[in-house]
């Protein structure tokens, strides 16, 4: 496999792979396949966590938008989809192309995106704590309703033509509803791109489709340099929620409104089930997160949950809608529980209970999932007494509490499961959506466990793909 410098569209009869985002951090997942004078992207989705990160959001698209035929995108959480509003508005006329559990999230996600963004802007403008005299969002929800209206629905192992040359198809991932491995084949090339793998075991969602043949392999690597915790996650929220609640506290739990908050839920119903919840109010302040409810009835096919136990996980929690509720739990007081979004603590209302209850000792944070570096819930992770919201500087003294045990992602030892399990090894692989230290730590188990070609990429390279030929040899 040969990298090269930026070049002009490739030749006739080959194909390039460049990496547009995840490249060199775990968020901002996009991957541009040009053949001749196609483009195809595969995911969109928006830079989190460092500034200098962020910053890449802001950046004018490497590729200008008018030039790419068509987005194929893998899940609906926002590192795969957040950029697709910029995209449409800046001049993409392409279809683009999801499961059809990912395009109904996508409908509930996108505008909510939008409207915490435009939120954002119209605080930071009025607090004065934005360094821009007056900023805007990045995109509005207006500019995501547009976006919306490019969706194209296909189902699962059923093959499309995306762009003249380049067909695509969907393979289960598990992770969250409707998330897929993509199978694109170009100029005889097939490639593999794992989207953000599920787990074998995981109580809500079913597990990984086996990875099928391919000439290349892009996988991720969020957990790359470790194996999650034995620990059994109902067990670990049961003696969180009683110590905290006992004193009077508050139990707050950021979780990502599409999968997580889920299994969250879900925990904690088989915990009151069994009597081994204490008797205190639940409450799920996380719009997003009640309006997926409905998703998840409507594709049974793809979780592990009755419909009586999707009922059942959304009865024990009090749901509140409007922003004035949400006001009203940060005067409550404890004890009782908080779940809402956002996971990493980037957005969204969880950060102003934090901001309420964040500095007490008798409170806690129970964070639930994978933490990009130069988010809030890593600074947390880091033992940070303070964090910066709204322009201002929040005291910590509340417990912190981390439960990766609820991760819908594969850890290291699982990709490596799924992986060796293939009948013939790809001709290359690239490891890709991980910090820098889980992507080369997956890259040097797979070369010294599977002996495969497999190379870590740099953002914004580009790479040759191999061409197969018809006897069924591959040349680089």
């Amino acid at each position: 496999m040969v990298s090269t410098a930026e070049r002009g569209p490739t030749g006739r009869g080959s194909a390039d792979l460049r990496f547009l985002g995840a490249a060199d951090t775990v968020t901002g997942s996009r991957y541009l396949i040009e053949s001749g004078s196609q483009r195809v992207l595969v995911d969109c989705g928006l830079f989190q966590g460092l500034k200098v990160l962020r910053e890449r959001n802001r950046a004018p698209f490497p590729v200008p938008p008018e030039s790419i035929d068509a987005v194929v995108i893998t899940h609906a959480h926002l590192d795969h989809t957040g950029y697709l509003p910029a995209l449409v508005r800046d001049g993409f006329r392409g279809r683009i192309y999801a499961t059809p559990a990912t395009t109904q999230l996508a409908g509930v996600m996108l505008p909510d995106s939008g409207y915490l963004l435009e939120e954002e802007a119209r605080h930071a403008a009025s607090h004065r704590w934005s360094s821009h005299a007056n900023p805007l969002p990045l995109y509005t929800a207006e500019d995501a309703e547009r976006a919306l209206t490019r969706f194209h629905p296909v189902d699962f192992d059923t093959t499309v033509a995306v762009a003249p040359g380049v067909q695509v198809s969907f393979t289960h991932a598990g992770h969250i509803l409707g998330a897929s491995g993509v199978h694109a084949t170009v100029a005889g090339t097939s490639i593999h791109f794992t989207g953000d793998l599920g787990r074998s075991a995981d109580p809500v969602m079913r597990a990984p489709a086996p990875l099928e043949r391919s000439d290349v392999l892009v996988v991720e690597s969020t957990y790359g340099d470790r194996a999650h915790s034995p620990v059994d996650p109902g067990s670990a929220l049961e003696e969180v929620i009683t110590r905290v609640t006992r004193k009077g506290g508050v139990v707050l739990i950021p979780a990502f409104a599409v999968g997580r908050t889920e299994s969250v839920l879900l925990q904690l119903a088989k915990l009151r089930q069994a009597g081994r919840l204490p008797e205190v109010p639940i409450f799920l302040n996380s719009p997003m997160a009640i309006e997926v409810a409905d998703i998840y009835h409507r594709h049974p096919e793809e979780h592990r949950l009755t419909a009586a136990e999707i009922d059942l996980m959304y009865s024990i929690a009090t749901p509140v809608h409007s922003v004035d509720e949400s006001k009203l739990l940060n005067l409550r007081g404890g004890p009782m529980i908080i779940i809402s979004a956002s996971g990493m603590l980037t957005g969204g209302r969880i950060l102003h209970h934090i901001a309420a209850y964040g500095s007490d000792p008798r409170n806690a944070i129970v964070l639930t999932g994978y933490q990009a570096v130069g988010t809030r819930g890593s600074a947390l992770l880091s033992g940070a007494s303070s964090l910066r919201i709204f322009g201002r500087d929040v005291p910590i003294r509340a417990e912190v509490v981390s439960l990766d045990s609820l991760s819908a992602h594969a850890d290291a030892d699982e990709v490596m499961a799924w992986m060796s399990a293939v009948s013939e090894p790809p001709q290359s692989v690239y490891v890709t959506h991980g910090e820098p230290v889980a992507a080369d730590a997956l890259r040097a188990r797979i070369k010294r466990e599977l002996h495969w070609d497999v190379h870590v990429p740099e953002q914004l390279q580009r790479v040759h793909l191999p061409v197969r030929m018809t006897t069924g040899q591959v040349i680089s």
